[in-house]
């Protein structure tokens, strides 16, 4: 069951037929097609969001999506403000994640930075590294050091709010 790779110009002509199984719903999955970054940017998908992503940051996620929960639906300057003057661990990062994510949309899709806002921000648990601490009478504690993977999204609001 391999899937067959698609020229540039078989993707342009069949886009429509493309984009609306991609859009549809699905009835096992509730998922999307799967496509190749190839086909999405031939397509023209993410185009009107600009991500960031960072990975194996060593912080729990349970510590990242405090922070992240504040800046959810905010617009760009507010976001910035939370994430500066809030005395977490995580601030630090998500500060240069935002900045990153602003470039990509404003460098990269072209958005205007004044209407972005933050569309969706996610951070998943990452591995786990184990260590071991040594206790009182040979036995050993096991200490997790977690990792997670934060994720990004900054989108066009539609209206000024």
């Amino acid at each position: 069951m391999e899937k067959k790779v698609r020229s540039k110009d078989e993707l342009l002509n069949n886009k429509d037929s493309i984009l609306e199984e991609y859009n549809a719903t699905h009835r096992k999955a509730k998922k999307p097609a799967l496509l190749t970054k190839k086909e999405k940017k031939v397509l023209g998908i993410g185009k009107d969001e600009g991500r960031a992503i960072l990975k194996y940051a060593r912080i729990s996620s349970r510590k990242v999506k405090i922070v992240l929960d504040l800046i959810k639906d905010k617009g760009i300057d507010e976001a910035y403000g939370i994430v500066k003057y809030t005395p977490k661990a995580a601030s630090e990062m998500l500060l240069k994640l935002l900045k990153s994510a602003e470039a990509n949309a404003a460098n990269n899709n072209g958005l205007n930075r004044d209407v972005l806002y933050v569309a969706e921000a996610y951070a998943t648990q990452g591995p786990t590294m184990k260590r071991i601490m040594p206790r009182a009478q040979g036995r050993a504690n096991r200490i997790r050091k977690r990792t997670s993977h934060v994720t990004l999204v900054l989108k066009e609001r539609d209206q000024i709010l």
